[in-house]
């Protein structure tokens, strides 16, 4: 399949510049497939920025970062029309939104009314000045980060943001191995912010990104694995740890998300795996714990665990 065979070509070339960091790249790359936006959360200085801008550069997307902070404000990212003197006219200053990758580093430091200002955008690819709605570039891809660590001025996203994500990826710290191989690359002159020196091409254009999407849409789904899906889900709002089960977007995101991931495995249909694989980064950001089992030292993954469990696989 040419999905399995770009996508290997993509991964074999970050290697160049990304260490120890697969999956989550993986996921990055299936999200971008089937159309969805990321979040991803860890510790600073944990690769994160560098992931998004490897892709986007692998890929020949633009690439635009905006720093959110406590007063960003929403025209700040989408724009606004600005008032010409010389010609007594109002003219359009686009905001940074209007990128194919854009990178929202520390979302959570911006107050709700910025952060929804990527609401419309995320979900309807436009947005919307002074009236007038204006088209984004396609592909249109989000990648947010927010720092797990430090609750001091940030504000939580809301319900209706966090389920525009398609995933939620948790960056960790290293392994002691890998960490000495980052070590061992910035001494022979590895430089993050020079990525084109670490010889780094793009391997894919628009038009074989768009032509991956056209098969992806053709995996075939049998109705057992759709069952499955929906099973899971549905036990989710029933789980006696949780306060909020999974949304049907969250069961939507499930479907697409494993049909990119068959693609990328080089299979036609996908199975009960490709779902399982993806229920942690689909749901672990939608569901909300029951106050009781977080005292009991519950974690989102480790709910999610137990709800699987119960789920019969279909054959």
């Amino acid at each position: 399949m040419k999905t399995q065979a770009l996508a290997e070509a993509i991964r074999t070339e970050a290697r160049k510049v990304i260490v120890g960091q697969d999956e989550p790249f993986t996921l990055l790359l299936v999200a971008l497939l089937a159309g969805g936006h990321v979040l991803l959360e860890g510790p600073p200085g944990t690769a994160k920025t560098l992931m998004a801008k490897t892709l986007a550069l692998l890929v020949r997307a633009e690439f635009k970062r905006v720093q959110f902070t406590p007063d960003l404000m929403p025209s700040d990212v989408v724009g606004t029309q600005v008032y010409e003197p010389s010609t007594g006219e109002f003219h359009l200053r686009r905001g940074p939104i209007f990128t194919q990758l854009l990178l929202g580093d520390e979302i959570n430091r911006a107050p709700a009314k910025t952060q929804s200002a990527l609401l419309e955008a995320m979900e309807e690819r436009q947005v919307t000045i002074e009236g007038e709605r204006l088209p984004l570039p396609e592909p249109f891809f989000v990648v947010a980060t927010q720092n797990p660590i430090e609750y001091e001025g940030t504000y939580p996203l809301p319900e209706a943001q966090l389920d525009r994500f398609l995933f939620k990826l948790l960056i960790d710290y290293p392994e002691a191995e890998v960490e000495l191989e980052v070590l061992r690359r910035y001494h022979r002159g590895f430089d993050a912010r020079r990525l084109e020196q670490a010889g780094l091409r793009a391997v894919v254009t628009p038009e074989q990104l768009a032509e991956c999407r056209t098969e992806i849409a053709e995996i075939t789904v049998e109705d057992g694995v759709i069952r499955y899906i929906g099973a899971i889900t549905q036990e989710s709002r029933r789980s006696p740890d949780l306060v909020l089960g999974g949304s049907t977007r969250a069961a939507v995101a499930m479907l697409l998300g494993a049909k990119a991931n068959a693609a990328i495995e080089g299979r036609t249909y996908i199975t009960p795996d490709d779902v399982k694989a993806l229920v942690r980064p689909v749901l672990r950001h939608r569901i909300i714990l029951r106050p009781e089992a977080e005292i009991e030292g519950l974690t989102a993954d480790t709910a999610l665990g137990r709800i699987l469990a119960r789920v019969e696989v279909p054959r």
